[in-house]
C-alpha cells in the first residue's frame, strides 16, 4: 500500500514502517518559539537539564510585542537574550528582523521534507515550502529542547483539490476562506491537510503560504503543498542545510478527497466571531467599518500588499488604516517598488514589521463597539484586544477597497 507524505515522513524519521494513527517518537529538524520564549525557557529550567540537547535546532523570533510596549514585554525580551546566550543559540532573531513564520521562511528553515515544530498554531506555514509543520505547546517545546524528541500520532490526510480559473479579485485568502467556510472550523481536526489541484500549482509560493497558515483553522496538524520547481527556485542560496523532498504516493490512502472548483466564488468574508462563519462579500457589503488591517503572517508578503496598493492608488481611506509588511526584508521591497508611498499617500499607517494588532497587543487595539475588517487569520472575541468589538476577515484587496469606503465594499467594483 502506498503512502501519504505524512506517513512517509513519520517512516523515515522513526526508522518504522508507519501508517495513520502509529505512535511515534521522533527528532525534529527545527524547533521554533518567539516572544513565548521566556515562558518556554522557565519549563525547560524546571525540567533540572542544564544543556539544550541540540541548539542548532532552535530557532528564537522576537515578534508578538516589538519593540516592547510595556514593562513585562521589555523583561520578557531580556530573559529571552540572557537564555539565548546562555545556551549558545545562534539561530535567535530580535526586534528588527519581522514575524516568525515570515522570517523563518525567508532565513531557509523551511524545507521540503523536513519536520517543524513551533510554539505557534500557525507553524502550519512552512508546509507550503513540503515540510511537515505544527504547532505544539509550550510544554512540548521545553521538552524537545531538554530531550530533542517529541511523540507524535501519524495523523490522517485529507487532499483537497482546488481547480478552476481564478478571477481578477480572487486571492488565496479568498479560497482558504471560503474552503472553511464549507468544511468548519473542525474540519480538519488532528488532519494532515495536503492542497492540490492546478490552482496550487499555479500559485507561487507567497500564495501557497496563505493556504498552509491557514489550515490551522480548519484544526488542522499541518498543511501541505507538494514542493515544485518554484519551490525549489525560491530555496537556491537560502537553504540552512540539504533537503530531499518527500512526495505522497499515487496508491496512498487518504482519510477523503475533497474537490473545489473555485472558478465562479466570489470575494469571501468570515463574519464574527469564527473563522468559519463565512458568507460572500456581497451579504456583508455596507456594514460601517472603524478600522482596515493588511498585513500579518497571512497576508503581508510582497503580493498581499501590491494587491492592496493596486486598489487604494490615488484614493484616499475614510477609517484607520494600519499596514504591517510580514517582514523587514518585505518592507525593504515594497519601498523600493513605491507601494509604501502609495499607503502613505492614501492615508495609511504603516507599522513595523509584528504582530501588534492581530493579537490586540499593541498598535492598533480597539474599542467596544468598533468594527475592524482583516487579513488576519483569527477574528476570535477579544482577538484584537477587546471582547466588545468585531473583527471581519478577508483579502487584502478586499480590505483596501473597503477602507477607501469606509464600509465592507467588494473589491470587483473598485
Amino acid at each position: 500500500m502506498g503512502k501519504t507524505f505524512a506517513e512517509k515522513l513519520f517512516s523515515n524519521k522513526s526508522g518504522r514502517d508507519v501508517f495513520a494513527g502509529a505512535i511515534v517518537s521522533v527528532e525534529p529538524d527545527y524547533v521554533m518559539s518567539h516572544d513565548n520564549a521566556a515562558a518556554i525557557s522557565g519549563t525547560f529550567k524546571k525540567i533540572g537539564v542544564k544543556q539544550i540537547k541540540y541548539p542548532e535546532r532552535v530557532v528564537i523570533i522576537l515578534d508578538h510585542e516589538i519593540p516592547a510596549p510595556k514593562e513585562s514585554s521589555a523583561s520578557n525580551h531580556k530573559e529571552i537574550r540572557t537564555f539565548v546566550n546562555e545556551q549558545g543559540i545562534d539561530n535567535f532573531y530580535d526586534v528588527n528582523n519581522g514575524i516568525c513564520h515570515q522570517v523563518f521562511t525567508e532565513q531557509g528553515f523551511a524545507l521540503p521534507g523536513k519536520l517543524i515544530v513551533g510554539s505557534d498554531s500557525h507553524t502550519t506555514t512552512y508546509g507550503a515550502m513540503g515540510a511537515f509543520s505544527a504547532g505544539i505547546g509550550r510544554s512540548e517545546v521545553a521538552a524537545i529542547w531538554a530531550t530533542g524528541e517529541l511523540w507524535f500520532s501519524v495523523p490522517e490526510t485529507i487532499k483537497i483539490i482546488i481547480n478552476g480559473q481564478m478571477s481578477k479579485f480572487i486571492s488565496p485568502k479568498d479560497i482558504a476562506l471560503y474552503i472553511i467556510g464549507q468544511i468548519g472550523a473542525d474540519g480538519g481536526d488532528y488532519k494532515a491537510i495536503e492542497f492540490t489541484g492546478e490552482v496550487v500549482d499555479n500559485m507561487s509560493v507567497a500564495d501557497r503560504m496563505v493556504l498552509t497558515n491557514m489550515a490551522a483553522e480548519m484544526g488542522a496538524k499541518n498543511g501541505y503543498v507538494l514542493p515544485d520547481q518554484k519551490t525549489l527556485d525560491y530555496l537556491k542560496g537560502r537553504a540552512k542545510v540539504d533537503f530531499t523532498p518527500i512526495y505522497s504516493d499515487e496508491d496512498a490512502n487518504y482519510y477523503k478527497t475533497l474537490t473545489f472548483d473555485i472558478s465562479n466564488i466570489s470575494a469571501s468574508v468570515a463574519k464574527p466571531h469564527t473563522v468559519d462563519n463565512y458568507v460572500p462579500i456581497t451579504e456583508v457589503e455596507g456594514i460601517k467599518l472603524d478600522q482596515a488591517l493588511i498585513g500579518t503572517c497571512t497576508n503581508g508578503r510582497l503580493e498581499d500588499l501590491r494587491d492592496a496598493a493596486k486598489v487604494l492608488d490615488g484614493k484616499k481611506v475614510k477609517i484607520r488604516t494600519l499596514v504591517i509588511p510580514a517582514s523587514w526584508n518585505v518592507y525593504k521591497d515594497a519601498m523600493k517598488e513605491g507601494l509604501l508611498e502609495i499607503f502613505i499617500d492614501a492615508g495609511a499607517i504603516i507599522l513595523n514589521p509584528g504582530c501588534g494588532p492581530c493579537l490586540g497587543a499593541h498598535q492598533g487595539v480597539m474599542a467596544p463597539g468598533e468594527r475592524t475588517f482583516s487579513t488576519a487569520n483569527r477574528n476570535f472575541k477579544g482577538r484584537m484586544g477587546c471582547r466588545d468589538a468585531e473583527i471581519y476577515l478577508g483579502s487584502p484587496a478586499s480590505v483596501a477597497a473597503s477602507a477607501i469606503t469606509g464600509k465592507i465594499t467588494n473589491p470587483e467594483g473598485k
